[in-house]
């Protein structure tokens, strides 16, 4: 029944409207149509996390903190396999916009199957490292109990979380994020009815968390696989006989590996965050948890709209038509940083923001902490509005190499720079890392713009 759901907006004639419309058709429908279901699909994904904070934080601050802890390791390894399914996106959009379905198709076989192995190989060296990593990190007792077990358990989800991540990009560069969204849907499902289930009930604590979380990935990742099959579509998986091809593995590599490289040195640097603040206790790493994971909310819509750019831009890039690409980005981008603008000043006041987070601990000093945090990064999130639509016009125009440079410096340059300021010159604690975030992501969302600025973007960098 789910699978016929889905299947119900399968047909060409649909992804032939779509590449139409995002071609020559109206740009603010076509990045409603693209990004409504991202930033639909992108709360569903955050709220697997928030879900087993919420139950955690019913649990204890040390269950909470542990997850806090070592989730930036997780997020390594994901954000180093997602360069080959930014590369998936980019490149078949580009295809498509290009006319060339067949290549299309090729290439999205030949994605597919380096995003399995890769996870496979990644999911099973990462647990046999968990002990070390957690133990690096700086966990002791119970904290490095809970860390280990999670982490070893969770990181399994990793070939099912691909699969997912592999369709909505496929989908995605055909300018169809619907389907994807109803994938993710039954996901946050499984997983809301799981974490209550094997955390409280079955008393699994950590474990029981991220065996939710495995088990809610593995059943959309089967009906993931399932659909990516069905060869009445235009582009579909097919991997016998499959047979890499150079110049397309070479495209995977140039827009893929600097993607891989930005994201996972990101991540790495959040995880040294994470050290930094468990300096600070286990209440300052459960209030840096919630406070990143609320503001993830907050930018949800801005995430979507960028997502959405890249996909414009890379069909539109493919059909050489750079003004009308230019055109939806500049349009992304007013709406992104109007809405959260408004936005921010709403959530910025302290009554709100304590009162959102007080849904994920009872702890006062983790809330007091928490909603200090949420109130900073809200009223000055209006940067990532600027930030996440200019990415998704490198993106989308195959600059990889620019949002590499830029993922590193935000975390290893203005980042640490800005922490080492606030915490050495001016004395303030942990508010150091509550500043040293909106600093940092207000000086890249500049930087960012000043390269957009040169006309860089448009300079062809992947032969379709």
């Amino acid at each position: 029944m789910f699978l016929d759901a889905i299947r119900k907006y399968t047909d060409k004639s649909n992804k032939s409207a779509n590449r139409e419309l995002l071609l020559n058709g109206n740009l603010i429908q076509a990045i409603l149509m693209l990004a409504i279901p991202v930033v639909i699909n992108s709360f569903l994904q955050t709220m697997y996390n928030l879900t087993d904070t919420y139950w955690l934080g019913r649990l204890g601050t040390e269950e909470l903190a542990a997850i806090n802890l070592v989730t930036p390791m997780q997020s390594i390894v994901v954000n180093f396999g997602s360069g080959l399914t930014v590369a998936g996106s980019v490149l078949i959009s580009q295809y498509l916009g290009a006319k060339k379905d067949e290549d299309a198709r090729s290439m999205a076989n030949q994605i597919f199957a380096c995003a399995l192995l890769f996870s496979v190989v990644c999911a099973v060296l990462c647990a046999v490292f968990t002990p070390s990593i957690v133990t690096w990190l700086g966990a002791e007792g119970e904290t490095w109990r809970h860390s280990k077990t999670y982490l070893q358990l969770v990181i399994l989800d990793m070939p099912f979380l691909f699969t997912i991540n592999m369709y909505a990009a496929i989908n995605q560069a055909q300018g169809d994020t619907f389907r994807p969204m109803l994938l993710n849907f039954l996901g946050i499902l499984l997983n809301m009815a799981l974490d209550p289930l094997l955390m409280v009930a079955l008393h699994m604590g950590a474990a029981g968390a991220a065996l939710a979380t495995v088990s809610a990935k593995a059943v959309p990742a089967v009906v993931a696989y399932v659909l990516l099959q069905d060869k009445r579509k235009d582009i579909y998986i097919s991997l016998r006989g499959l047979r890499f091809e150079k110049s397309k593995l070479k495209s995977i590599l140039t827009v893929g590996m600097p993607t891989a490289i930005g994201g996972s040195t990101m991540q790495f640097g959040f995880l040294l965050m994470s050290r930094n603040v468990f300096a600070y206790g286990t209440q300052a790493m459960a209030a840096y948890g919630i406070g990143n994971k609320i503001n993830s909310l907050i930018t949800l819509p801005t995430n979507g709209i960028g997502s959405a750019v890249a996909t414009i831009v890379g069909q539109n890039v493919g059909a050489r038509q750079y003004e009308r690409a230019e055109q939806g980005y500049r349009l992304s981008r007013n709406i992104s940083v109007v809405f959260l603008f408004v936005g921010g000043m709403i959530l910025s006041r302290m009554p709100i923001s304590t009162a959102i987070v007080r849904i994920f601990s009872e702890d006062a000093e983790v809330v007091g902490m928490a909603a200090d945090f949420l109130s900073i990064m809200a009223f000055w999130c209006f940067a990532n509005g600027v930030h996440n639509s200019t990415m998704g016009l490198f993106q989308g125009s195959g600059h990889t190499e620019v949002t590499m440079a830029i993922d590193a410096a935000r975390l290893w340059i203005f980042r640490f720079a800005s922490l080492y300021i606030c915490e050495t010159w001016f004395h303030m604690g942990v508010r150091s890392v509550w500043y040293c975030v909106v600093i940092s992501n207000g000086l890249s969302a500049a930087v960012l713009y000043l390269i957009y600025r040169t006309g860089y973007w448009k300079k062809k960098r992947i032969r379709t």
